[in-house]
């Protein structure tokens, strides 16, 4: 059975690349106002049906119903960032001015409901930063789901967990998620497809259960609002941590780096500046070793921002946004910082780390693919969500790979 997918608010295809893993799933149509963003996709998912379009202006007769619809909304206006900036002031006469952006990225929550309202969706799939749950029409919203007669479910996911289907991300990224389903309808299965694998010390391999720290909220991000644990009370649910994948296998090796002490002023590789050594040193304090005379330190990765310390490339990176933020201290023997050598990581290095495929083609200069990077979902977290509807939709089961032999 063939199962059709649209993605809307595409982006350069993050969410489809995961989609097209699922078993029988097929990429039907995308859409995005951003043209390079749907060069991109089109590049990679030739056989769908692409269209460079303002979804909040579009009749949503536009396109063709599909089976499952998933929907990436614009995120800047929920998201913690911008809770943090300047409230809007007023004008010469008093009267508060309009936030034109912050008003289209919540409209933009909306379009779901309109597609859904036309189309009657078997399945959906809602992407959006955890604070949409902030949102003051949040309520709202999820009751024009309720008045469309589907049944929903929110899902609190990082990207590194994502591993029903194979390997996750080499990034920690957390979003919240929406999973749809019309009334009387089988429900996603999605216990299944969102523990992952862990050792319990005393019962082996099992899958593991989230935790959250409030249980009446029962959503946030991992680590501050929820851990891992074994989900036996034998061992009083001991707090687990479930392998994940590390920058370590998503550096290119052939991409140079300079030496740091060789940078010379006026050259494309100018001397760092003193915030970078200042952090790059701080990394070092905390995690060379002295070796003889000499110190030994392994590769570190360094945010290329405010007051953060360096954490070992045997570490997922840290959440990657649209901007390029992240450099890569190659470690080593040494005796001062300059013996080092350090470089900022390549778009395609991000784009490893987010899952996507290492033959995945991003268009645009360095900066643009940066951007689309930043922007995308996850790959493994849309081929586990869609699998987990596909699974639910077809009454097929869906065997994970690999196998866990888990404790129930």
């Amino acid at each position: 059975m063939t199962v059709t997918i649209s993605d809307f608010f595409c982006g350069a295809g993050g969410s489809s690349t995961g989609a097209a893993q699922v078993p029988g799933v097929s990429v039907a149509i995308a859409a995005n106002h951003w043209k390079l963003a749907v060069d991109t996709h089109q590049a990679n998912h030739p056989n769908a049906l692409h269209d460079v379009a303002d979804l909040s202006q579009v009749d949503p007769r536009r396109y063709p119903t599909t089976d499952i619809a998933w929907f990436s909304p614009s995120c800047t206006h929920h998201s913690r960032a911008a809770r943090k900036r300047v409230s809007p002031q007023p004008d010469l006469f008093g009267t508060q001015l309009v936030d034109i952006d912050a008003e289209r990225s919540r409209a933009t929550m909306w379009d779901v409901v309109r597609f859904a309202e036309h189309h009657r969706y078997q399945r959906i799939v809602v992407e959006n930063v955890l604070e949409v749950r902030s949102w003051v029409l949040w309520p709202a919203w999820t009751s024009a789901l309720s008045a469309l007669r589907y049944e929903w479910t929110f899902v609190s996911m990082n990207a590194a967990f994502a591993t029903a289907l194979g390997h996750g991300a080499a990034t920690t990224r957390d979003r919240g998620f929406v999973l749809a389903w019309p009334q009387g309808a089988t429900p996603p299965n999605v216990g299944r497809w969102t523990r992952p694998t862990a050792t319990c010390p005393e019962h082996g391999t099992i899958s593991a259960v989230q935790a959250f720290k409030a249980a009446e909220v029962r959503a946030g991000a991992y680590g501050e609002q929820y851990v891992w644990r074994c989900p036996r009370t034998e061992c009083r649910n001991v707090e687990v941590h479930p392998e994940v994948a590390v920058a370590d296998d998503i550096i290119d090796r052939t991409v140079p780096a300079m030496r740091i002490g060789n940078r010379r002023p006026g050259t494309r590789s100018r001397p760092l500046v003193e915030r970078t050594r200042a952090r790059l040193e701080r990394g070092l304090n905390r995690y060379a070793r002295r070796d003889g005379d000499a110190f030994v330190v392994e590769d570190l990765v360094s945010p290329y921002y405010g007051t953060a310390t360096p954490r070992p490339a045997s570490r997922p990176l840290p959440t990657i946004t649209t901007r390029d933020r992240h450099g890569l201290l190659i470690g080593g023997r040494y005796g001062s910082l300059d013996d080092l050598s350090y470089r900022m990581f390549t778009a395609a290095e991000y784009a490893r780390a987010m899952g996507f495929p290492k033959e995945y083609v991003l268009l645009g200069e360095r900066e643009d693919q940066v951007r689309q990077v930043g922007n995308a979902v996850s790959p493994p977290v849309g081929r586990d969500l869609v699998g987990c509807q596909v699974e639910a939709l077809t009454g097929e089961r869906i065997d994970r790979v690999p196998a866990a032999a888990a404790v129930a």
